[in-house]
């Protein structure tokens, strides 16, 4: 089946990336975004911090921290490591510096849909929670609801079908180096393990995946910068040329001019985006359970999410490796060159650590990914799924964990390429078009700090036309 689609799928890619379309959005947006807003994500960058601390507004609802791990436990994955890994042999070292550039401006795009997200979002009358994400912010705010349902079936192509596939693909290739791995059985047994693994997690329901999450993701992350600091300090004598390489590449007639869908450039962004999804509209999906009283703290949160992802976890495995005397080559792209750049310095352990926290990165990937869809689906029905419902999606999500085992490199690249691609092609507008609404949130939340509050938000006095279910002055 792999092999026809696979034909298909390139052929999209080709148009979304290499006629600049993908880029373009991403880049126009976030450069107008951080000019029209005054840069919030480095201006506010110590708020953002002090936001993560707060308790959720309700007693049973969820806090800033807790949302902002679903949405970290999604963007910090294979990525950070394949995915750099990928874009370093196959785009040269130039192309992290693109990552970081499309990181920074893309962080103002992360902001505008979160805190859209939270000012639309809906209340559960069931369990109390609040729910929402782009698919609810176009519907009311535009009033177009055939849209909102085009974008919630591309986020489930994209989670379930493009990022989890590739997530479940990249657990079971790190294993390919070891001397027990069988490409006839060691993907199957491993597609099988990592299927029941996920299906235990989602029939436990959205808050276990809070839970779980919440400790999985700042422990695993946290231990992974650590040792990729201490291999950076082993081999601090390279650490200068490093940097100079990658500069020098990044602005090199290559990198721009030397067939742009193979460039730095292109690499660069592709393998940012898939790390951080900024401007896809994913993270909102999780920014929209927040319990806050002013919907810029969770886009602030946000902001913040998207750095820890790729300024921190993307840095620490390109330093890294790039630190080493490993050579990057299009033959070792992929999880092999991480695992030969940490040989080099910690022997066989080193191999052993990566695949560690690629099982550790993969899994929590593909949780994160799960919870974003369950939003979706319920807006596509435009009702809560019953069980039977429910239980057929999550049936059909952990075969799509199995498949993307046994399926190709790749077509799992390809595919995840094209999904996020899609997103963007219809978050990006909208959040331009609504931008002035989030442009009002920011303005009133600063006001309020000037003075001395703690900011509170009501949605009339801040321009909002349409109903919403929260921020009225009295429920």
């Amino acid at each position: 089946m792999f092999e026809i689609l696979h034909p298909v799928v390139s052929t999209l890619n080709t148009v979304l990336y290499d006629f600049y379309i993908i880029p373009l959005f991403l880049i126009v947006a976030g450069i107008f975004l951080s000019i029209r807003l005054g840069f919030p994500q480095i201006r506010h960058l110590f708020e953002m911090l002090r936001v993560t601390r707060e308790k959720p507004l309700h007693e049973h609802g969820i806090s800033s921290f807790g949302a902002l791990m679903v949405s970290t436990a999604s963007r910090v994955g294979t990525g950070n490591i394949v995915g750099v890994s990928t874009a370093i042999c196959l785009g040269g070292a130039g192309a992290i510096f693109w990552m970081w550039f499309i990181t920074v401006i893309g962080a103002a795009s992360a902001f505008v849909e979160s805190t859209l997200a939270q000012i639309y979002k809906r209340h559960d009358n069931i369990t109390g929670h609040s729910y929402g994400g782009p698919s609810y912010y176009i519907q009311t705010a535009l009033g177009m609801r055939w849209l909102g349902i085009l974008f919630s079936v591309f986020v489930l192509i994209t989670y379930i079908i493009g990022y989890n596939l590739l997530a479940s693909y990249n657990i079971q290739d790190s294993l390919s180096n070891y001397e027990f791995y069988d490409k006839s059985s060691t993907p199957v047994i491993t597609g099988i393990i990592l299927a029941v693994l996920f299906a235990v997690c989602i029939w436990g329901g959205a808050k276990k995946i809070t839970t779980i999450t919440s400790y999985l993701v700042p422990l695993m992350g946290t231990i992974y910068v650590l040792v990729a600091l201490g291999i950076i300090i082993y081999n601090i004598s390279n650490v200068p040329a490093m940097f100079a390489t990658i500069f020098k590449s990044a602005f090199s007639f290559n990198a721009g001019f030397g067939g742009f869908a193979g460039s730095c450039i292109m690499y660069g962004i592709k393998r940012g985006l898939y790390s951080n999804e900024a401007g896809m509209g994913s993270a909102p999906n999780a920014s929209a359970s927040a319990s806050v009283s002013h919907p810029v703290k969770q886009g602030l949160v946000q902001s913040l999410s998207v750095f820890i992802d790729t300024l921190l976890i993307c840095s620490a495995t390109a330093l890294m490796c790039l630190s080493c005397d490993v050579e990057p080559t299009k033959e070792i792209s992929g999880i092999l060159y991480v695992q030969k750049s940490l040989t080099s310095v910690l022997g066989t352990h080193g191999a052993l650590f990566i695949t560690f926290s690629m099982c550790l990165f993969g899994y929590t990937t593909l949780i994160g990914n799960y919870y974003y869809t369950e939003g979706c689906l319920r807006f596509i029905l435009n009702k809560r799924p019953n069980n039977v419902t429910r239980n057929i999606f999550k049936a059909i999500a952990t075969v799509i964990v199995f498949a993307g085992a046994i399926s190709s490199a790749s077509f799992a690249w390809d595919s995840a390429d094209l999904c996020q691609g899609l997103m963007v092609l219809v978050n990006i507008p909208v959040i331009l078009i609504l931008s002035p609404i989030a442009f009002k949130a920011l303005k009133n939340y600063t006001e309020q700090k000037k003075k001395g509050v703690e900011p509170v938000y009501i949605a009339e006095e801040c321009g909002v036309k349409q109903p919403t279910d929260y921020w009225v002055k009295q429920r």
